[in-house]
């Protein structure tokens, strides 16, 4: 359960960055700003180290993407090692 949060936060903080960088909703939103800042904070730690691992591609960020797979499939292992399936 914890990963399907972790992966849930990521995918809302890539939604509401778009929102922001495409300027959909402005970022003197106070509500939307401080999620956006919670959601960061919680998930830099773990983003962080993946980025500097990961080739500088300009302005697209892929240690979100790197994320969520690398969840993924630490998810179905744990799932084969403990039922077997």
């Amino acid at each position: 359960m914890l990963i399907n949060v972790i992966v849930m936060l990521v995918i809302i903080q890539f939604i509401i960055g778009l929102l922001f960088a495409f300027n959909v909703i402005n970022q003197r939103n106070e509500f939307l700003w401080q999620v956006y800042n919670s959601i960061n904070s919680l998930l830099e730690p773990v983003l962080a180290p993946i980025r500097r691992i990961l080739p500088r591609t300009g302005t697209i960020d892929f240690s979100p993407l790197v994320l969520i797979i690398g969840l993924q499939i630490f998810m179905r292992i744990l799932i084969y090692v403990v039922y077997g399936q």
